[in-house]
Formats: structure tokens, sequence, C-alpha cells
């Protein structure tokens, strides 16, 4: 099949854009359609990430894409893959604007949906004062008052964990009481606070948060909030293009897909890279490695392949 490049990376975060760096490095003709989606875009800093340690994600994007534009043989477009299907050992791509795309190899970076609780005013406080990861966000936060609020009374026992950068941590159980009398005295040795009353809003001040205002009218004055999150696929195309999922070893992820050491799919020629592949803890770090190795199989199989 000839195709009109040699591999399209669907998706330009840190994923996408590694493995575009790896293939305009090897020289290889590749397209990357980027629909500008990063979950991570309203964070105020990545954190954890070295030699970027909190740098504004926009910032971030502004100067990897600039680095990947040095090559000529990558370019890059703004769009979304609507549709895809395996075609004479190769890959035929629908975009939302129409246009029909041939690619030898397609890396999937598309990252993943962050769903949060549904509590008013989360929203406009999301990647700053209200977070789901310690490890992103646990310096920001440290020795402040952290409320841990849980969908799933097992999930308190995360609120140790935040213990680690501050010792005010309040578990928040909306309305439930903890019944597991070991995980309530662990808690309660960690010097962790329980509050079963059920959160109606996020109220904030100047742009901070300020309190937790409950349905019985009461308030927790709080400085920030670790939440649960579900990460779900932004759209069907990795199974319409025959990739399989994994079996869920992090529920908090929904049908990660399935991958090798090279970031290889089951299906032959398409690999997948960053939050839609991981099977732990998904970071910014652990998308740009992720992203290098699928680069790298990809160039790999069209020297030996």
């Amino acid at each position: 099949m000839d195709t009109d490049f040699e591999c399209v990376i669907v998706g330009g975060g840190a994923a996408g854009l590694s493995s575009a760096l790896v293939l305009g490095r090897a020289r290889r003709r590749t397209l990357v359609i980027d629909a500008g989606e990063q979950s991570n875009r309203p964070d105020e800093g990545i954190g954890g990430l070295l030699g970027n340690d909190g740098t504004s994600p926009p910032r971030f994007y502004e100067a990897a894409g600039a680095e990947v534009d040095r090559y000529p043989a990558v370019e890059r477009i703004a769009g979304t893959v609507a549709d895809g299907r395996r075609e004479d050992g190769g890959f035929r791509l629908a975009t939302a604007g129409g246009e029909e795309i041939t690619a030898a190899n397609v890396i999937l970076a598309t990252g993943m949906r962050y769903e949060h609780p549904d509590l008013p005013g989360l929203a406009e406080l999301w990647g700053r004062d209200a977070f789901h990861c310690p490890f992103c966000h646990g310096w920001e936060a440290r020795d402040g008052h952290v409320a841990v609020i849980v969908d799933q009374l097992p999930d308190a026992m995360r609120a140790r964990l935040i213990g680690l950068w501050t010792d005010r941590v309040t578990v928040v159980t909306g309305g439930r009481g903890i019944d597991d009398p070991e995980q309530l005295a662990a808690l309660e040795a960690a010097g962790i606070r329980v509050d079963e009353r059920l959160p109606a809003r996020l109220e904030a001040a100047d742009g901070s948060l300020r309190a937790i205002r409950f349905e019985d009218g009461g308030e927790l004055e709080v400085d920030s909030v670790m939440v649960p999150t579900t990460m779900r696929h932004r759209s069907d195309l990795a199974f319409r293009l025959g990739a399989r999922a994994r079996d869920g070893e992090n529920p908090m992820i929904v049908d990660p897909l399935e991958v090798d050491f090279l970031q290889r799919t089951s299906v032959p020629g398409l690999a997948a890279a960053g939050d839609v592949a991981t099977a732990g803890a998904p970071s910014v770090a652990a998308a740009i490695a992720e992203g290098h190795r699928a680069g790298a199989g990809v160039v790999h199989d069209l020297a030996f392949g």
C-alpha cells in the first residue's frame, strides 16, 4: 500500500510529541494530528518533570512543538481523527473535516478524558487547588489543610499518601460513615480527621479555594481538595482499528490499551502511548518515555519489518 506518511501520530501532547521527535530525528515522514485537548492544560504547572518542573503546560507544549518543528520530516496539523480502518497492511484515517490520510503506521497518543466529581466550583479550581494526583500537586499543597473527597470508602486510604506533604488532612465521605474499624483506626493513627457531611459546593475567594460548603449549611475551611477521577477514552478510534484493552489493573482507568515494551498494540503497525495505554499512575514524564519507545518501535519496524 502506497501511503501518504510512514507514521501518523494521533495526538499532540507529551506522548505524541515525544514520538514525533524520535521519528523526525530518524527522518521518517510523519504527521501529527493534534486536537489540542491535553488534559493538563488547566494546570498552573507541571509537577515533577525533570527540566520542566513547574513549567505551565501551554508553555511546555509550545516549546516541545518548536523542537519537533525543526525536523523537516514531521508535519503538524490541528484536527481530530473521526474514523479509521486497517487497509492493505496500512491504515486509512478520516479527519473530522473529511480529509482521508493513509499511513503505514499509527501511534495513538490521544490521552484520556478525566472525569471528576460533579461538584459546583470544582471545575474552576481544577489543576490548582483541586487535584487528583499527590505526586503532581502535593508539593504545591504542602503544609495546607487538604480535604480528600472520596466516592468509595476504600479510597479514604489515599489520605495517608497526601499526609506525606501535610499533617492537616480531612477525609470527606459524602454522608457515609467508615464501617471498617481497621481502616478507621489507621486514619486516626495518622492524625487524619473524618467528616461525614455531604459536600454541596466549593467556595473560592480571589480565585483560591476557601472552604467546602456542605448540604447542611456548614463549612470546612480548606486550602485544597484531592478528589477521585475516572479516565476514559476520548473516542472509540482505538477499538475501530482493532486494538485490545488490557484487564483493569487500575480502577481509575477504563480500558487502557494492551501494549508491549515498545508500545505496540495487538494490531500490527498500531502503537499507543501516554494515558491511553498507561497501566499505572499517569504522568507527563511517563507519557514522554512511552512516546519515545513508541517512536523507536516504529523506526525499528520500518527498518527491519
